[in-house]
């Protein structure tokens, strides 16, 4: 069995908890943040025209700033401001309380596949993920990685489990396993179960096999 079809059996069966060991060893730590460092600065280097486009496609569709910025929780806890390009229209939060009649996910997650706040370029950005390219500014400052769980809401990880706080001692990431196995799942349960594994079982070539598994997923345009 190959072994995202092996992740993929971790998704359908979880929770599944195998053999506990440090995420992460010493060495390890500094071959992962130094492989963030020049990833990030080389991508931003070659696409700051593409960066530069988007900003402005964003000003011209609607009214708002270009950036979307948020509290989100970020390794051991501790919170950060996540950046991405604005998809929705400016007081999005504020309208999220009227949605929470749609929200298509189970648990503790929350998403809208036609989200009426979301601007017409804005739908464009999600479905290639390209919202998410000014989050290689916080992976190269150290608060985000290229590969890693999703950073969560404060409001998220407030009600999080004992067990289910284990996926922040992670360093949050711009991808993850979750984004590459289980993108449509509505279940809360598979989400934290692959986010679970990947703390329990990093390896750089598993960061490897999900940044080459998200270019397909990225290119095959499933983003919402």
């Amino acid at each position: 069995m190959s072994s995202f079809a092996h992740l993929r059996e971790v998704g359908r069966s979880c929770p599944v908890r195998g053999n506990r060991r440090p995420l992460i060893f010493r060495l390890e730590q500094w071959s992962k943040r130094g492989f963030d460092f020049v990833f990030s600065l080389l991508a931003l280097v070659f696409i700051c025209p593409v960066l530069l486009l988007i900003a402005a496609l964003v000003k011209l569709d609607s009214e708002g700033p270009v950036l979307y910025i948020s509290e989100r929780i970020g390794r051991n806890g501790k919170r950060f401001h996540f950046l991405k390009f604005r998809t929705m229209v400016k007081n999005a939060d504020s309208l999220r309380s009227g949605l929470l009649h749609l929200n298509e996910r189970r648990g503790n997650l929350f998403k809208i596949s036609n989200d009426p706040r979301v601007t017409r370029v804005g739908r464009f950005l999600r479905r290639y993920s390209l919202d998410e390219l000014p989050q290689l500014f916080s992976v190269l400052t150290g608060q985000m990685s290229v590969v890693g769980p999703r950073p969560c809401l404060p409001s998220e990880y407030a009600r999080y489990t004992k067990e289910q706080r284990r996926r922040v001692e992670a360093v949050p990431g711009i991808t993850g396993l979750w984004q590459v196995q289980a993108r449509k799942s509505r279940s809360a349960d598979i989400y934290f179960a692959l986010d679970t594994y990947y703390v329990e079982n990093w390896s750089f070539w598993l960061d490897m096999k999900i940044l080459f598994k998200t270019i397909a997923v990225v290119f095959s345009g499933t983003g919402e």
